[in-house]
């Protein structure tokens, strides 16, 4: 049985996990590579990239990893490059990197303001403006851009950075989409919702009262499902878009909440 992304080159940033688990970096470049694709793993923590890498290898997959600042166009260049070095083309753009830091106006310093528009924001423009160049050329491409729901909606707590830099990441998305499509090139966003991943534990246990469990527990009460959801919820979406599947899908936002969105609370 043919596998959908056989013979596929993904890049992935993020693609290294903040902590033990599997975080939606990690989870997306596994899932790609069972599915036939050879991965190039981006992570700003070289160690982490390595470690989706073996993984990957583990398993019979192809990977290689890089380390990046994908707020920094020397770096993102470097990762072109690397990419066509090893693979020489690439099929599928992954962006995965975020972070999330709470606060609101006047709780939010400049810095950290700064610093969540360019890891989640920047990021994202910048990957995209060396990249499609190349999906031009083969007159070809998908991009999947990992969002959040509170690009929509208020999750509970004051998230003025996150919340814009998410917002930010549809309205580009959208625009790449439009820009591009008659070219071959399809870009959309995934939306996740509350998530069990090991990104939420440090920048959130503080809202939770600290206690990581409570927090579980509390997150978990607020979706309509009865529970987060995990990575690979997140994985299997961006599969979906990232393949011949959604071969006609472009400019979408796919929410994948539990339903979390449809609640007016």
């Amino acid at each position: 049985m043919k596998q959908v992304m056989e013979g596929r080159i993904v890049m992935v940033t993020g693609a290294g996990s903040v902590g033990p688990g599997w975080g939606n970096g990690k989870a997306a470049a596994a899932l790609y590579a069972r599915e036939g694709a050879s991965i190039l793993a981006v992570d700003r923590n070289l160690q982490a990239a390595e470690q989706t890498r073996d993984l990957i290898r583990a398993e019979g997959g192809v990977c290689e990893a890089i380390a990046a600042d994908v707020t920094k166009a020397a770096d993102v260049q470097a990762c072109v490059e690397m990419a066509m070095t090893h693979f020489g083309r690439i099929d599928v753009l992954h962006n995965n990197v975020g972070i999330a830091e709470v606060g609101g106006p006047v709780e939010t310093s400049q810095e950290s303001w700064d610093r969540v528009i360019a890891v989640n924001q920047t990021s994202l423009f910048l990957t995209s403006k060396y990249v499609l160049p190349i999906m031009v050329r083969q007159k070809k491409g998908a991009i999947v851009n990992i969002s959040s729901v509170a690009a929509l909606r208020w999750v509970g707590f004051p998230y003025a950075a996150y919340s814009a830099s998410k917002a930010a990441m549809l309205a580009l998305t959208k625009n790449i989409a439009m820009q591009y499509a008659a070219l071959g090139i399809r870009a959309n966003c995934i939306l996740p919702g509350m998530m069990d991943t090991p990104m939420i534990r440090e920048p959130l246990k503080d809202v939770y009262g600290g206690d990581i469990e409570e927090m579980r527990r509390k997150r978990d009460a607020q979706c309509p499902m009865g529970h987060m959801g995990n990575a690979w919820d997140v994985a299997h979406a961006a599969l979906f878009l990232a393949s011949d599947a959604a071969r006609y899908i472009t400019g979408v936002d796919l929410i994948v909440d539990g339903g979390l969105s449809l609640k007016c609370d």
